[in-house]
């Protein structure tokens, strides 16, 4: 099972939107959420819960994201079933290059493993991803691709400005065929209301909805789903991760903001 990468990163550029406003300040920050079982599809899992860490640090010329996800299940023969995903990237500030590793350990067995780089003529642009594990590739990413980092930045974009839907290609470096197409949904974006983390009162907020699909692929089920509360400078809250087999929800338990220093 291929475990999705949270797209939490903060804002790549101070963007200016549409409706002449400036996006909020970029928020490096340490997250910690744990994980509770929601649904179950067909029953092949009984039980579920784990934990997340998501970890931004502003290098001042590029932004470095660490995720490090632990799941315990039981399916429905009884059988645990321990997981363990860490992610981590450096993705420059322009939007233009990517270094990236993935690891995936099933019960102490290295089921996946992705490690390169990808570098694009702009962010939005057509470029390329050469992977040096698990075997020597490179891949064409198409025109309109964005990397993590700016991928948040035009979801935050877009929210702030009004739009309810994005749909652009994303190349985040979890997935050996390359870029895949992403459907953005925004809901009930709205201003700041108190919140339990005093660093996310004053901010505006919404529900969003992202959707991983294959390139090409006809089908009309994505291969993958997160939901989440989103603030403006990039944290969320209120995890829905939909893996395929099972659905988690996630509930942030710590937050720790890392002051500007750039």
């Amino acid at each position: 099972m291929r475990l999705p990468v949270l797209l939490l990163a903060p804002l790549t550029l101070a963007l200016v939107l549409q409706n002449g406003a400036q996006a909020a300040p970029l928020a490096a920050h340490h997250a910690l959420y744990t994980l509770s079982l929601n649904t179950a599809h067909e029953q092949n899992v009984t039980e579920a819960h784990g934990t997340m860490t998501y970890d931004v640090v502003d290098t001042c010329t590029a932004w470095t994201t660490a995720q490090h996800l632990v799941i315990d299940l039981t399916n429905k023969d009884g059988q645990e079933v321990h997981m363990v995903s860490d992610y981590a990237t450096m993705e420059s500030k322009d939007g233009t290059h990517l270094d990236f590793h993935t690891r995936q350990v099933t019960d102490q067995a290295v089921t996946a493993q992705l490690d390169g780089s990808a570098a694009l003529e702009h962010s939005g642009g057509r470029g390329h991803a050469d992977f040096t594990s698990p075997e020597k590739k490179t891949v064409l990413l198409p025109e309109g691709t964005l990397l993590p980092m700016a991928h948040t930045g035009a979801l935050l974009d877009a929210a702030v400005a009004g739009r309810k839907f994005l749909s652009v290609p994303l190349f985040d470096g979890t997935g050996i065929d390359g870029a895949q197409d992403t459907f953005v949904t925004v809901e009930n974006w709205h201003a700041a209301t108190p919140q339990k983390w005093a660093a996310l009162s004053p901010l505006a907020s919404g529900r969003v909805h992202i959707a991983f699909f294959d390139r090409g692929s006809a089908a009309e089920t994505p291969d993958y789903e997160i939901g989440m509360q989103y603030f403006v400078n990039g944290v969320a809250d209120g995890l829905a991760m939909d893996f395929g087999d099972f659905a988690m929800d996630g509930k942030l338990q710590t937050l720790d903001m890392h002051p500007p220093h750039c």
